[in-house]
């Protein structure tokens, strides 16, 4: 991955990321620290770090930050493969939770755009496109994951990912236990962007004035001030109220944000719909 990937998966700068990249060989260097191969007893402490740079390579297959296709299917298996082969190794619940999260999510790829390579959203996706057979996979999984007792953040997105994926239509989907499994996720992983998907799930369960008001807190602290998917559902929940005006602002905020082709055209036409 480049180095403006990593830094848009951390919502950081491509500068601030280059210095850490920099810094970290240098101390490689200067300490003159070996590659090893390290034992067993070593493995737990090292997992965490391990499990985020295998989602972090998935998410940008998942869905790419920049270029022309929204996915990149190269990246999303790579990163499947390494998930499942560590799982092979180390069975921990959150190594299993990450691989169940991963095939849940890549179960809806087909679906995700139109053969034109447009942008579908979840509530239009044709459901007969997603994989069955890898939705059992990861609902399997993230069942063995929660059974362990220590479910960590990568089993709960699982559990929200699984609950997704049963739903047979948009409106059967459970928001109510989306939304609570989001408040025990951000008690194990406090991070705004979690908020933000939990305020889309509000929005689901309560209306999109709900959701709009958790947002305007998100970016009235400034967490997610450059994200362009914060301004994009801001534009979304504005949009479905009838504050047309606003609506338009987000969405070119969005606009200025968004990198990514398939997510400009779909930015752009929500403005050509709103005049």
């Amino acid at each position: 991955m480049t180095t403006e990937e990593i830094a848009r998966a951390y919502l950081s700068s491509p500068a601030t990321v280059a210095q850490r990249i920099v810094r970290a060989k240098a101390k490689i260097r200067d300490a003159r620290i070996p590659y090893e191969v390290p034992g067993r007893a070593e493995l737990p402490e090292r997992l965490e770090s391990v499990l985020r740079a295998i989602y972090l390579v998935f998410n940008e297959g998942y869905l790419a930050s920049s270029g022309d296709a929204l996915t990149r299917h190269d990246l999303s298996t790579e990163a499947i493969r390494l998930g499942r082969l560590l799982v092979e190794l180390l069975p921990e619940p959150e190594a299993v939770g990450l691989l169940a999260l991963m095939l849940l999510q890549e179960s809806r790829r087909a679906a995700r755009a139109s053969d034109s390579g447009e942008i579908v959203l979840l509530a239009d996706q044709d459901r007969t496109l997603w994989k069955r057979e890898q939705i059992a996979d990861g609902i399997a999984l993230v069942e063995g994951a929660l059974a362990s007792g220590r479910p960590g953040p990568y089993a709960i997105q699982a559990a929200i990912a699984a609950l997704h994926g049963a739903a047979p239509t948009p409106d059967a989907t459970d928001w109510p236990q989306i939304v609570a499994l989001y408040d025990v996720l951000l008690r194990a992983e406090p991070s705004p962007v979690v908020e933000l998907n939990r305020a889309v799930a509000v929005a689901m369960r309560d209306g999109p004035e709900a959701g709009l008001a958790l947002v305007d807190e998100l970016l009235a602290r400034g967490d997610l001030a450059e994200y362009r998917l914060a301004h994009a559902t801001r534009a979304d929940f504005c949009r479905r109220t009838g504050r047309l005006a606003e609506a338009r602002t987000a969405y070119r905020r969005a606009l200025e944000l968004t990198q990514q082709a398939s997510e400009r055209r779909f930015i752009e036409r929500r403005l050509a719909e709103l005049g």
